[in-house]
C-alpha cells in the first residue's frame, strides 16, 4: 500500500502530470499509430489510392512532442 510519504515523493497531484506527462504520453502514442500507418502506406497494393494524411510528418511531430512534454515532465518532477 502506498503511504502519503511516497505520493509525497512521487508528487502524483503534481502539474508536471497534467501539464507534461499524459500529453507527452499521448503524443508518443499519436507517434506510434502515425508510424504504422506510414508503413501500412508504403506497403499497399494499389498505388493510385493515395490518403489525404502524411504521415510521415504526422509521426515525426508527434514523437518530437513527446519526446519534449516528457523531457520537460522528467526536468520538472526531478528538479523540483
Amino acid at each position: 500500500m502506498i503511504d502519503g510519504a511516497t505520493l509525497d515523493w512521487l508528487r502524483l497531484n503534481a502539474d508536471w502530470l497534467e501539464w507534461f506527462a499524459l500529453p507527452g504520453v499521448l503524443a508518443l502514442g499519436l507517434a506510434i499509430y502515425a508510424a504504422h500507418a506510414d508503413r501500412r502506406r508504403l506497403r499497399r497494393t494499389d498505388p493510385d489510392a493515395v490518403g489525404l494524411v502524411p504521415w510521415t510528418g504526422v509521426a515525426f511531430w508527434a514523437l518530437m512532442g513527446g519526446v519534449v512534454l516528457l523531457g520537460l515532465a522528467g526536468r520538472t518532477w526531478w528538479g523540483g
